[in-house]
């Protein structure tokens, strides 16, 4: 992501520099008002990489703990069925296994079932960062492509391009909506 942003950050300090020397020259007011706004837009970009950033690192530490519970999952399993084949051969014996074996494997189902809950309700919330996270880094994209487009307006001289870019700019904003508040 690093070289992303450093990408949009060259462009942006670009267009300032030519914004500058054409202000100095006295031409094209408007050009001013370009740097301004890519000023603003590299703001919310780097707003919005640092949340779909958070998400998908929360995406992570959901996903490692939901693996966590189902290998936990599993070791309850195994122990059960240790214990019931255990109790099966001891039936097979002609013996009583111990009651306390027959409770435990019981009980491991019980817990198995808790256990199992934990990490739906984790795998759960991983998707649902990743589901953020895809949206707030179309928001970054837009973001980017509005301060390159912006970044062309000024070297071109061409305000309809500079409208164009506050156009991606307002979807990047909708993006960002998107993935903060709902």
């Amino acid at each position: 992501m690093s070289e992303i942003e450093n990408y949009s950050e060259n462009i942006h300090e670009q267009s300032n520099e030519h914004a500058h020397h054409i202000l100095s020259e006295g031409k094209e007011r408007w050009v001013l008002y370009v740097a301004l706004t890519t000023a603003v837009i590299a703001v919310l970009a780097a707003i919005t990489g640092l949340l779909a950033g958070d998400h998908s690192d929360e995406a992570m530490l959901a996903q490692i703990k939901s693996s966590d519970q189902w290998a936990y999952y599993q070791a309850k399993g195994i122990k059960s069925e240790v214990l019931a084949a255990s109790n099966n051969l001891l039936i097979a014996m002609g013996k009583t296994p111990a009651a306390k074996d027959t409770a435990k494997v019981s009980a491991n189902k019980r817990e198995q079932a808790k256990i199992s809950e934990e990490a739906k309700a984790l795998q759960k919330e991983s998707d649902e960062h990743v589901a953020k996270h895809k949206i707030l880094a179309r928001g970054v994209t837009l973001f980017q492509v509005a301060i390159a487009i912006g970044a062309i307006s000024i070297i071109t001289k061409r305000k309809a391009l500079w409208i164009g870019s506050m156009g991606f700019a307002a979807i990047g904003i909708f993006f960002l909506l998107q993935g903060t508040l709902f």
